[in-house]
């Protein structure tokens, strides 16, 4: 079993040029607002308040860094679609991840994180779809899956993969998780363990 031994917070920062040296592994947790990212990467890390939880969407606002077994950088995004800011702050916002993401050469993946209680949502699959039309690695995380009954479960999920099918191929790789039942962490670590050894050689 892959393990987090060390989790440090680094720093919060505005813009792509004032984030730390690109020189290990990195992986972008985003996801909309209120979609339970910040609980998931307290799961991850084993820390209860690693990255700060809200019932105020939006709580995250800059580029979020923290070092893990100093081997590689975990990166909490702000949340696309929060709608209870100005106009200037959310096109700033935007502005801020899709430089992030576009450019930051040691970004290894993008992980998208989807509530799976909710119906496909436009702005989900806009995002996604960016990604792709940038050629930016991104998997999908179904968050807060421990609220439905297994059949509930496989059919909003088969939905959402439906929706997305209509603008894909193929589906990038997909990761079930609860933050609550601490499920799908041993699989996403595994994943970025993988993709460490493979950057690593």
């Amino acid at each position: 079993m892959i393990q987090i031994k060390e989790a440090k917070y680094i720093g919060s920062f505005p813009r792509i040029d004032a984030c730390p040296k690109a020189d290990r592994p990195e992986y972008a947790f985003i996801g909309r607002s209120n979609v339970g990212k910040s609980s998931l990467i307290n799961m991850l890390c084993d820390k209860k308040n690693m990255a700060r939880t809200s019932k105020k969407p939006g709580k995250t606002q800059m580029i979020n860094y923290f070092d893990i077994n100093g081997a590689w950088y975990l990166v909490d995004l702000p949340g696309y679609g929060y709608a209870k800011i100005s106009k200037k702050q959310r096109l700033k916002w935007r502005l801020m991840i899709e430089n992030y993401l576009r450019q930051r050469e040691s970004l290894c993946c993008a992980f998208v994180l989807i509530d799976a209680n909710v119906p496909p949502q436009n702005i989900d699959i806009e995002f996604m779809n960016w990604l792709g039309q940038n050629r930016i690695p991104f998997v999908i995380v179904y968050t807060k899956t421990d609220r439905l009954k297994p059949d509930e479960l496989e059919a909003k999920i088969a939905t959402i993969q439906q929706k997305l099918l209509e603008y894909w191929e193929a589906l990038p790789e997909q990761f079930l998780t609860s933050s609550d039942e601490r499920t799908g962490k041993d699989e996403i670590l595994q994943f970025i363990n993988e993709i460490n050894q493979q950057t690593n050689k």
